[in-house]
Formats: structure tokens, sequence, C-alpha cells
């Protein structure tokens, strides 16, 4: 990683209550299901529907929640989601049916989808002349801190006892407690004033909403990795059951070190929109090398396979490098919680029907389903550019870039920035966004 710690001491405090935070992902991520599989004794195919109603929740709460963060201060609303998270999550001990269980996962993931949307405006903040590099910074540390989280799951699931299990989420509910106890430390940022105009305008911006959509398609990227590969080496492959944790190894490594560096040449809309598009045909080319990995000798699958997750992850880069800049490049100042709740929705879209497409594709159908998932990512990659070349008009949007909304009679007529200023953030730009406080 090229700068191990920030030099802003809100920044250091944002990140260091991010890498406690996450430690507590990383715990759930990797044991969660199992909790309620093995110590809770729900069956499967309950925990799976209690797991969709709440992403259905959380897709609605982050919006809403967001938009608080906007009006009432940042800071604030994002400890108070930490604090639900915690009891939620301390809830999961208590979850032995299946009403009680939909009950606190949907807080814990409500309360998780409104944390990053009420963090927005923080990042913005205090982000400097580069905010979108210091999210990448944060998702480099996030999977330093998801990596140490597995590792102490790791612990309860070879244990497999209630008790351990019960200490996993129980250790996982005290990781949020002390991530809000950490960010008490950082000033409060003063709402930015609104400019006037319809409270939910993130909901009316349909450029915005277009490429929230395309994120969201490219973000069943990520569910590559965790589901279809692994399903993929242990049904299609003569690869070595050990080589799912080498690929998740070799993926997080190479997140922690280059997301940064991925992020620094990505520094307005267009050229995120350019990044999307290599990282589209970054993941063509990895789900073309991927199906070549069966019917082959073992030393052969594994080589095609890693190559495959080494490309995947160079568009993996470049798709959370795009995503970071363009959604703050076209959310307006004063509305930054509200629009990245928003662009969240992808997110959560993709959660929700990731599994199921590329199980049916890859899996069900086999080798001509990757060729026909990495294709849909190279075309949504592909219409990148010209959707955001679409957000910058003025005369698309609901809202004016650079933070103005619109309203009145010349909503439709906003003056165009000046050319050398057209997506890039002058040091002007960020002493009007930032006021001392």
């Amino acid at each position: 990683m090229p700068q191990l710690v920030p030099t802003g001491k809100p920044q250091r405090v944002i990140a260091a209550s991010n890498f406690v935070y996450t430690v507590g992902s990383g715990l759930y991520l990797t044991a969660g299901v199992l909790y309620f599989t093995q110590a809770a004794h729900l069956p499967a195919g309950q925990v799976g529907l209690g797991l969709a109603i709440a992403g259905a929740v959380s897709l609605a709460v982050g919006i809403a929640v967001g938009h608080l963060a906007d009006r009432r201060g940042a800071r604030g609303v994002y400890v108070a989601t930490l604090a639900v998270q915690a009891l939620a999550t301390a809830g999961f001990v208590l979850a032995n049916s299946f009403w009680p269980f939909v009950l606190v996962v949907s807080m814990a993931t409500g309360a998780k989808a409104a944390g990053l949307a009420a963090r927005s405006p923080l990042i913005r903040h205090y982000g400097g002349d580069r905010p979108q590099e210091f999210r990448g910074y944060l998702r480099a540390v996030s999977n330093v801190g998801i990596s140490l989280g597995a590792l102490f799951a790791g612990w309860a699931v070879q244990i497999g006892t209630e008790s351990a299990y019960r200490m996993l989420v129980l250790g996982n509910a005290l990781t949020f407690v002390a991530a809000a106890t950490v960010l008490v430390r950082l000033p409060a940022v003063e709402p930015v004033p609104t400019a006037g105009g319809p409270r939910r305008i993130a909901l009316r911006d349909r450029p915005y909403l277009l490429i929230t959509a395309l994120d969201g398609i490219m973000a069943i990227q990520f569910k590559v990795l965790t589901v279809a590969i692994p399903l993929w080496l242990v049904n299609a492959t003569t690869a070595p059951p050990w080589l799912i944790s080498g690929t998740m190894l070799a993926n997080t490594a190479l997140v922690v070190v280059l997301q940064v560096r991925a992020g620094r040449g990505i520094d307005s809309a267009m050229a995120g929109a350019h990044a999307y598009r290599r990282s589209g045909l970054a993941f063509l080319l990895s789900c073309s090398l991927i199906p070549l990995s069966a019917g082959v000798p073992a030393p052969a699958a594994v080589c095609l396979l890693l190559a495959g997750v080494l490309v995947h992850t160079v568009g993996e880069l470049w798709h959370s490098a795009a995503g970071f800049e363009v959604s703050f490049a076209l959310a307006p100042e004063h509305a930054t919680g509200q629009y990245l709740g928003v662009f969240g929705l992808g997110a959560g879209l993709a959660e929700a029907v990731g599994p199921t497409l590329l199980i049916s594709l890859c899996i069900t159908w086999g080798r001509p389903g990757w060729y026909v998932v990495g294709a849909m990512f190279a075309l949504t990659g592909l219409a990148a550019p010209f959707a955001v070349r679409r957000a910058q008009d003025p005369s698309a949007r609901r809202t004016a870039p650079y933070g103005k909304a619109l309203t009145g009679p010349a909503a439709g007529h906003a003056e165009e920035p000046p050319a050398g200023r057209r997506g890039v953030r002058t040091a002007d730009d960020t002493a009007r966004a930032h006021p001392p406080n």
C-alpha cells in the first residue's frame, strides 16, 4: 500500500473505525450463515429466505438514512447506525426461530446499508482534494480487516460448538461498539444547506439512476469470486479444494496493495466511465479463461483458475475505482448521503440476484454460461461512457452538477461549467465544499 497511515487526524479516525468495523464484517461473512444453521439450528431454506427479506429492507433504508445524514449531520447518524448494528447482532443469540431471525437480521442489514450511506458525507468532507482516492484507501483497509476477521472466524468454525459460534457473534457486536467509540473522536460535520427543490432529488435523477443500474449489473462480479468460482472449482475441475482459499487470498492481497494506485488516474467522471469499460473487458477475458479449467489435468486447471482470478481482480480494481469516482463526481454536495444511498441500490440488487444468476448460468448451464456472463459485463462497461456523458448534460438531469440544486424555470438551462473544470474538482471547489468548522 503506497501510504499505510493517512496524514490528517480525521482521516486516521475514519480509517481506524473502518478497520475495526471490517474485522467484525470478516467474522460475519465467514461464519454468519453457519451460525444460524449450526448453532441456532434454523433450516437452510429459512435462512436464505430471511436473508432475502433483509436485503429488501436494506434497499429502502439506505436512501432515507443518507438523506437524514445530509440534513442532520453525518457523524451522529453514522454512530447511531453502528449502535443499531451492535444491538441487532447481539440479538442473533436470541434468534432461535424464523421471525425473530428475520427481525434481527433485517435490523442488522438495514443498519449496515444506512451506515454506508451516512458515512459518505464524512468521506467527502474529510477526504481532502480527492475523496474518491481516500475511499479507495478505505477499501484496501477493509480487505485487511475482513481477512483478520476471517482468521478469527476460522477458529469458531474449526471448534464447531454452539458456544464458539455465540462468542463469534458477540465479538462481532463488540467490533461495532468499538468502531462507534473510535468515531466519536471525529469532529462533527455541519450539514450542507440545500438550495431547495424536492427532498428525494436522487430518485428523480434518471441519468444517475441509469448509472446506478449499470454499476449494479457490474457489481455481480463480486459474487463470481465467492459463489461461481468455488462451485465451479469443486464440481467441474480437478483442481484441489484448497485453491478456493488461495484464490481469495490472492484477490485480497492485490486489492490491499493496488486499490489506491488503481484509482489515481481516474480523476473525473469520464475517466471513471472509461475505467468501467476496461473492467468489463477484463471480466470478459476472465470469464473466458475460467471455464477452460474443466476437463484438463489438475496443474493446468490450477494455472487457468489463477490466471482467471488475477485478470478478474484487475477488473475489480478498475470497477471499484470507477464507482468511487462516478458516484461522488455526479452527486450534488448538499445531497451526498442521499445520492450515495441511491447508488448503493445497485450493489444491493447485485447481492440479491447475483448468486442465483451465476449459479444458473455458470454452474447449471456450464461453460456457455460463463461466456454469457462475461459478455454481460463487457456490454455493461461499454454502455457506461454513454450513460456518464448523459449524466453530465445539465438539461438531462433534475439537479445540476457540482452541488447546486436546480429549481424553477432555469432547471433545464443550467450554466455549463468551463471546459477545464468538467468533472474535476479544483482547489476553489474544495474550499467552497469544505468550509472550516
